[in-house]
């Protein structure tokens, strides 16, 4: 430097200036970065239906945000270069070469403190505010950036297909759906949410993964009643039954011609028994075909929260499940899809004879074969895995690859599975331990 030249001179002071305002633009870039990738859709989507115009400001940037991450980190690199480069001018100008070191450490303290943690920091106590003020600033700096961005996108997208990898400018890191599932399941592991209430909302939201057959009463278990019995013995048979609704079948249980509806058939007999004349069989010429409803038939692949619906709109409670050849697989009722979003619903009809699932003292578990893994799953906390079996008993036997005979033990998935009870070809009734580490 001259010694003539004044350091403190107005060149100096332009120079400062200049750094002090794009430090400001940085911070500012930063924090709006920061605020805008953090703040909940959600909330932002409820203030802005209270009428808030920056969270419906920011709701737009975040629309795409790729253009938006693109935009501030073109703004945020062009100011803190610019930054930098006056600093690095400012420095050797009073300092020398050694300057260009000193103009370094110091705006990257500069930078580091005033233009990242800090504004960062308060972004993100409290995001959905701080992206509303920030959307005025932000939505023009994304307009003016949008073509250079444009060519950006474009050219990273280029490079990364030489490398095989597709971008989809349309995907989301975290679909809504398991963003949801991973803020019940965070709350629910911090304390914040009971683990009822865990089940409950992760089971509304599995619907549509889940099909019905996985559910299903399997037709082996379906109580029906043939319609060439006589009337008396089709009444006696529904009195006996804890089941409202019954399959009826003409000659072979899979020609199923009707649903019967125990207070169908008691209301048809009380009328012709009010109407029969004294010592006339009121029994006689009676068929419980008239009585019966057509029965509904449900492929066994439909999606649960499909079914749902199509209960809803038929203003039904009873499905008849049947495969792709139209063979009878099993039933499936309102109840049950509605026990998997709110757990086990029991009557006073209920045969609980036996539990599905007993703690022994020993710490393992007695459980049902026939005991649905989801609900194994949801009543010991555990992760055994339901893509390869719906059941306990299926899940050893698909592992086994065979059916095994009492006393067998296996161990697989972290578990130990030891078969307690086998009835023909069904595994009737099995012990299950956790295996530690």
């Amino acid at each position: 430097m001259d010694p003539a030249t004044p350091f403190l001179d107005t060149t100096f002071w332009l120079t400062a200036a200049a750094i002090a305002l794009l430090l400001l633009l940085s911070a500012i870039f930063s924090g709006s970065e920061t605020a805008l990738t953090a703040a909940s859709r959600a909330k932002l989507r409820a203030q802005a239906d209270r009428g808030s115009k920056g969270a419906e400001r920011a709701l737009e940037l975040t629309e795409d945000n790729e253009r938006l991450i693109g935009s501030v980190l073109l703004g945020n690199n062009l100011v803190n270069i610019l930054a930098t480069s006056l600093a690095t001018a400012l420095f050797t100008r009073a300092f020398g070469d050694s300057g260009v070191a000193l103009a370094t450490l110091l705006m990257t303290l500069l930078v580091l403190i005033f233009a990242e943690v800090l504004p960062k920091t308060y972004a993100i106590t409290d995001p959905e505010s701080a992206a509303a003020r920030a959307s005025r600033v932000m939505a023009p700096v994304v307009r003016l950036f949008s073509p250079v961005v444009a060519v950006v996108r474009a050219l990273v997208r280029g490079i990364l297909r030489l490398f095989g990898v597709q971008a989809d400018p349309k995907s989301k890191i975290l679909a809504v759906r398991e963003e949801i599932a991973g803020a019940i399941a965070l709350g629910h592991h911090e304390g914040a949410v009971e683990k009822e209430d865990r089940d409950r909302l992760l089971g509304a939201l599995d619907l549509g993964d889940r099909t019905i057959e996985e559910i299903m009463r399997h037709r082996s278990e379906i109580e029906m009643i043939d319609v060439s019995l006589p009337p008396q013995q089709v009444l006696e048979q529904a009195l006996r039954s804890s089941h409202t609704r019954l399959p009826l079948y003409c000659d072979d249980p899979e020609n199923i011609v009707g649903v019967l509806h125990a207070k169908d058939l008691l209301r048809a007999i009380y009328a012709r028994i009010s109407q029969t004349p004294d010592g006339t069989d009121p029994f006689e010429g009676f068929s419980v075909r008239d009585v019966a409803k057509p029965p509904y038939f449900a492929p066994e692949t439909t999606p649960l929260d499909d079914q749902l619906r199509e209960f809803l709109r038929r203003k039904a409670h009873f499905a008849l499940v049947v495969d792709e050849y139209g063979v009878l697989q099993g039933l499936i009722t309102l109840e049950d899809i509605i026990e998997e979003i709110v757990g086990e619903i029991t009557d006073e009809f209920d045969l609980t004879d036996e539990p599905e699932i007993e703690r022994a003292p020993d710490g393992s578990w007695i459980v049902d074969g026939a005991m649905s893994i989801r609900d194994f799953n949801r009543a010991t906390d555990c992760s055994l895995p339901d893509d390869e079996a719906n059941t306990v008993a299926g899940l050893v036997i698909h592992e086994a690859q065979t059916i095994p005979d009492v006393g067998q033990v296996f161990s697989f998935h972290g578990f130990r599975f030891e078969i307690l009870e086998r009835e023909a070809n069904r595994i009737a009734r099995l012990r299950v331990r956790q295996i530690r580490d």
